[in-house]
């Protein structure tokens, strides 16, 4: 099992039991109640291509609204992905993806409203600016993600690492994380054989705890867990 800290993080936290080696966090930081200011001022918006994207750029929420007669737009963060959270309060510049169309301006102000975050972004002035960028899928740089603490790790730095077992035995990859309220879990994919003896994906389903899981080791995209092939 595992809880949530009471305090303005939101940062979910594993229990671990008598003789667990570790416990981990769970996922992206859902942000604070907090206004945070940014000095960027340089270029307030421009266009980017396919080569001046980030190639580390990692999706954290969406337009979905204008907020205010100011210019101010309104997020919905991929909180529930594993995809940014604080990001969106840290991060000097936004990118920004609708269709074909790619471009980024600086953060020079955002704030959590409800169960949103609001910006204010540089070049967008007026509310009809901001109803402009409704629609657009909102990137920040993974460099920007703010930093964690020991034993805690971003959704978005999983996916795809190996899972073994602490025999040695494969049992398949990363392919997504689940919040069920209490406790993160992993979803791992792996080769399988159906009935009919063709090959279908398989999945495990192993909670990120840890009575469970014994090390992450990113530089070797590798996890190790105390768990069975045939559980």
């Amino acid at each position: 099992m595992s809880e949530r800290d009471s305090g303005s993080s939101g940062r979910a936290k594993a229990k671990t039991q008598p003789g667990a080696k570790a416990s981990f966090g769970a996922f992206v930081r859902k942000p604070v109640e907090k206004v945070v200011a940014n000095a960027v001022a340089a270029h307030e918006g421009c266009a980017e291509s396919a080569e001046s994207w980030p190639d580390d750029a990692v999706e954290v929420g969406a337009i979905v609204d204008a907020y205010g007669l100011k210019g101010w737009v309104k997020v919905a963060a991929h909180a529930d992905a594993g995809q940014g959270g604080d990001a969106l309060l840290s991060a000097g510049r936004w990118w920004l993806e609708k269709g074909r169309e790619r471009k980024s301006a600086p953060r020079l102000q955002s704030k959590v409203h409800g169960d949103s975050i609001v910006a204010q972004l540089g070049g967008t002035n007026d509310r009809d600016a901001a109803l402009a960028l409704r629609g657009h899928r909102v990137y920040v740089r993974r460099s920007d993600f703010p930093a964690l603490g020991t034993d805690e790790y971003y959704w978005v730095d999983l996916l795809g690492l190996d899972v073994v077992n602490e025999a040695g035995v494969e049992l398949g990859k990363v392919a997504d994380l689940i919040d069920n309220g209490a406790q993160s879990v992993l979803r791992i994919e792996y080769p399988a054989s159906g009935k009919d003896g063709k090959p279908v994906t398989g999945e495990r389903l192993i909670p990120f705890v840890g009575v469970f899981v014994k090390t992450v080791d990113l530089a070797a995209k590798r996890i190790v867990v105390d768990w069975e092939a045939d559980y």
